[in-house]
């Protein structure tokens, strides 16, 4: 009988236990359904807007599709057609000019705007203002307001140049400098890479400036030893999206050269050829197969990009 007494209550709180595990997993399991329920739309957009125009540009790289015949299967021939075409060469080393050029001009540019933007000075929103605005002025304004600062006849550019005895180039009309008049464009819209940098000066800490100030550091002391290593992630993240963006430019290439590239091709980027072969030709299988060899450029260079950051990208609270 004591056993029976001792074992009675030992069961019910098994079985109370078991039947609350059981209400909890299926309470759980109506909060995942919920969840799923709830992520269902952007899980159908993700597969319909992304996943399938994927799969379906990596067919059609490898057909002769374009937007009117459906084309036929020819293996690797694009690829193979590609590295033979003399237009898509010069596309790729006009793109890794201004790439390699234009990204490191402009994130020395930008970290120095800000460390002048970030002085403690009267009227220092107006200025960040100022100099943010022109990032707001759509592609196509920013290219007819270069057109004419940059004119050789009558540019202020040229203009001004001639008044302290300097003779003007040709710019956006020379093969020598139309992709540095391309940069000097560019560079003009560093506004938003500012904005990042002047949050990532607000993110150091005001103790390590006064710490440096007792230790007798100068102004050139303070900047080079915290104010820059600790700005590395900020200028860590800009490398990788300027990268990015500069493999992808288009949009001020094509509306000075009405997509033609001139002068002599000297300004036929790698995605203004791709629009060209796609849209223009109705080569769609082609444009697919550049497009995927920009895919594959754009992951190595940010591959190598994260695998050098052990080196030079300094984070607040690791050694």
């Amino acid at each position: 009988m004591k056993m029976a007494e001792t074992e009675t209550p030992i069961n019910q709180t098994s079985a109370t236990a078991h039947l609350v595990k059981a209400k909890k997993s299926r309470f759980e399991k109506k909060i995942s359904l919920f969840g799923f329920i709830f992520a269902l739309p952007w899980i159908i957009g993700l597969l319909l807007f992304h996943a399938y125009p994927l799969i379906m540009s990596a067919y059609y790289s490898l057909t002769t599709y374009s937007i009117l015949e459906p084309g036929q299967f020819v293996g690797f021939d694009n690829y193979a057609n590609l590295f033979k075409d003399r237009v898509f060469w010069i596309s790729i080393y006009n793109t890794l000019y201004y790439t390699v050029i234009f990204v490191p001009l402009s994130i020395a540019f930008g970290v120095c705007l800000a460390l002048l933007l970030n002085l403690k000075i009267r009227g220092q929103g107006i200025y960040r203002t100022l100099f943010f605005i022109p990032s707001l002025v759509p592609p196509v304004a920013t290219t007819i307001i270069w057109l004419w600062l940059l004119n050789p006849q009558f540019g202020l550019v040229n203009y001004w140049l001639d008044k302290i005895g300097i003779s003007g180039p040709p710019w956006i009309g020379s093969e020598a400098w139309s992709k540095p008049s391309l940069i000097l464009m560019s560079l003009w819209g560093t506004g938003q890479a500012v904005v990042i940098y002047l949050a990532g000066l607000q993110d150091i800490p005001q103790d390590y400036y006064d710490a440096a100030s007792v230790d007798g550091a100068s102004a050139w002391q303070r900047t080079k030893t915290i104010t820059l290593p600790l700005l590395t992630p900020v200028i860590f993240f800009n490398l990788i999206m300027g990268t990015i963006g500069a493999l992808q430019n288009f949009v001020l290439p094509f509306t000075l050269t009405n997509g033609q590239g001139t002068p002599a091709n000297s300004m036929m980027f790698y995605v203004m050829y791709l629009y060209t072969n796609g849209f223009g030709y109705l080569k769609m299988g082609y444009a697919s197969a550049m497009a995927w060899i920009l895919f594959l450029i754009v992951v190595g260079l940010t591959a190598l990009i994260f695998v050098s950051q052990k080196r030079w990208v300094h984070y607040q609270g690791k050694e």
